[in-house]
């Protein structure tokens, strides 16, 4: 896997009800490469009505769910 701290990674958050899901990028902190978990800080507020996500929140992540990882250096807020 080879996420790191300070990495970003990209992860597609599930939508409520109806609402679509949502693209949102995490900072890690950590992994458990063995159950595949990427334990990190979300970095970026839900455009959609996701309210009980705010930015700086703590989130356990599924590496399945992981479509983009940068580093430190590659990211930028605008991607």
């Amino acid at each position: 896997m080879g996420y790191l701290p300070g990495d970003y990674v990209k992860v597609e958050l599930e939508g409520e009800g109806e609402l679509p899901g949502e693209w949102v990028w995490v900072r890690v902190q950590s992994h458990d490469e063995k159950r595949k978990i990427v334990f990190g800080i979300l970095d970026n507020q839900p455009i959609s009505d996701l309210k009980h996500l705010k930015v700086g929140q703590l989130l356990a992540i599924n590496c399945d769910k992981i479509r983009d990882h940068r580093k430190p250096t590659e990211f930028s807020k605008n991607d």
